[in-house]
């Protein structure tokens, strides 16, 4: 027999331990080669754990045991054989085949009716409706029946891509179980991420002189962009012209004009970073997650809008890395999309400084002495004042309204900004 260990792999620089979410297969099942067979978190995001070979898996460690990178976590008989495939079987009916029989008045072949062996029955997790172990955790933790579910597994079975998918469709209220009318109390342990999420929250709080500046922004120049430009944008670069786009170009251009706002403090000492590495807060089922965009300063719009549409995309399916998630000088997070009016965000440190976007709704403004309907914007700029002063912050946020007021002041020189700024 021969057997291998599979350890956990490192999931990045200065990440010595993990923890097991849950594993996807359970034990004594065959897992081919590359399958996913666990799902780990370590302080920064939840990785998949792929079969190293195929064969028979053992499991060594829990759901929820915090293990050691370099850990062996399971064992794989690599020489066990591949069980036989199950087909889809028959109906039960009898099939007719054609039999030889010997007669003695005529050497003929006679059709009789031979009965078919009962179909294989098939293994009771894969029966229609049933869902993945990952599925069920998911669908547990946001309040989802399976009955409400239609699964695209085989034989009906609902996967951990079907329950993603609805959840980032919008899935209707109706799904969701309503209160029971008991007493009942259930506990559950934090995950790895979440425990590090809220040691870095309490952190920003205590060791930072946070504080919060805001304003407001006339969306209506973008806005008539967006409407002139759109489709003609989607057709030349496959990729859908969005605000995210608009405020990370912005920023970068305020981050060159006061770089206070992209640096950070180590130990005595002010780091200022050269480059900008934008994060991008995106929601997932895990929790809230902040890929980096990186040298923003350098992009388009159009590349702008493909790297948060692929790190967003992998965020949502729980594939996104420590790599992608770690180094950015500076955050964006947009609570509009939630229908936040105005909020206070907080620092993701060791940044110094993070734009918070929120809802656009039209409000009554005052334009050349004269009272129009505007679609507007609040911004708020959450920034550590031990570094930066209130002139820069004030300054980075004005500077900001002032290029999505005026979008072609993201570009000096143009005989045709929008066209240029759009890359078109």
């Amino acid at each position: 027999m021969s057997v291998l260990e599979m350890k956990v792999p490192s999931p990045g620089e200065s990440i010595s331990e993990v923890e097991i979410a849950q594993w996807l297969v359970a034990d004594g099942d065959y897992v081919e080669k590359d399958q996913a067979i666990a799902e780990v978190d370590s302080d920064k995001a939840t990785l998949e754990l792929p079969a190293e070979e195929s064969g028979i898996i053992s499991l060594k460690a829990a759901e929820g045991d915090v293990v050691k990178v370099g850990q062996v976590v399971c064992l794989i008989d690599t020489s066990a054989a591949r069980p036989p495939s199950t087909g889809s079987g028959s109906s039960g009916a009898a099939e007719e085949v054609k039999v030889v029989v010997a007669d003695a008045s005529a050497n003929v072949a006679t059709k009789v009716a031979v009965p078919s062996p009962d179909p294989v029955k098939k293994d009771a997790s894969y029966a229609a409706g049933t869902a993945s172990p990952a599925a069920v955790k998911i669908m547990a933790e946001n309040g989802i029946p399976a009955a409400k579910m239609s699964g695209t597994g085989k034989d009906g079975r609902i996967t951990k891509q079907d329950v993603l998918a609805a959840l980032s469709g919008g899935f209707s209220a109706e799904a969701v179980q309503g209160w029971g009318g008991t007493r009942d109390q259930s506990r559950e342990k934090m995950s790895m991420l979440r425990r590090k999420i809220a040691e870095r929250l309490v952190s920003v709080k205590n060791e930072t002189a946070m504080l919060t500046t805001f304003n407001e922004v006339d969306m209506k120049p973008i806005m008539d962009l967006r409407t002139k430009y759109k489709d003609q944008f989607a057709k030349h670069h496959e990729v859908n012209l969005g605000f995210m786009s608009f405020f990370t170009k912005a920023v970068t251009e305020a981050l060159h004009l006061f770089p206070s706002v992209n640096g950070q403090i180590d130990g005595n000492e002010i780091i200022f970073h050269n480059y900008a590495d934008i994060g991008i807060a995106v929601s997932s089922p895990k929790g809230l997650m902040v890929p980096i965009v990186r040298n923003a300063e350098q992009m388009s719009l159009a590349e702008i809008e493909r790297e948060i549409k692929r790190l967003a995309i992998k965020a949502r399916d729980g594939k996104i890395t420590p790599d992608e998630m770690t180094g950015g000088t500076f955050t964006i997070t947009n609570g509009g999309v939630f229908g936040s009016m105005l909020s206070t965000p907080i620092l993701n440190p060791p940044q110094s400084a993070i734009l918070g976007m929120h809802n656009i709704v039209e409000r009554p403004v005052a334009i050349q002495g004269k009272v129009e309907i505007r679609p507007i914007m609040y911004l708020a700029l959450s920034y550590d004042h031990r570094i930066i002063d209130g002139k820069e912050s004030v300054g980075f946020l004005v500077k900001v309204k002032e290029m999505l007021e005026n979008p072609e002041r993201m570009l000096f020189g143009s005989k045709d900004p929008h066209a240029i700024l759009l890359g078109l």
